[in-house]
């Protein structure tokens, strides 16, 4: 079956850092488009950053740009998350989600999705 599993998520204060991964089973990595989407309470789920089936190519949300950067190792079947200078408005379930074809902001069009990881940022 396929499963993605995320986790790195945790209690940090405002200005640390969480590496976030998510690890896939059960899919052609390698032939997928990886995106990560965070969801607080109360809020719409949003997109943070996406990154090509190659990893030659990456995506950010404005509100992240300059402090999380996306990458995979297809040889292991991973995608991370790096997270530097967080915010308290960084708090949210992390998601992690695959696709076939290129990277999309909309969760809607994504086949496959982890259980999520929680990241909380204290001030």
């Amino acid at each position: 079956q396929v499963q993605l599993v995320e986790s790195g998520g945790g209690l940090v204060q405002a200005g640390g850092s969480l590496r976030l991964s998510c690890a896939a089973s059960g899919l052609p990595f390698s032939g997928k488009a990886m995106a990560w989407f965070r969801q607080a309470p109360g809020k719409e789920r949003e997109f943070v950053s996406g990154i090509s089936s190659s990893g030659g190519r990456t995506y950010y949300a404005d509100s992240v740009k300059g402090r999380f950067t996306i990458s995979r190792d297809n040889a292991k079947n991973t995608v991370y998350l790096q997270m530097n200078s967080l915010k308290p408005e960084d708090t949210a379930v992390y998601y992690c989600a695959a696709r076939t074809s290129f990277v999309s902001e909309n969760g809607e069009e994504y086949n496959f999705w982890g259980q999520g990881t929680q990241v909380t940022v204290s001030s």
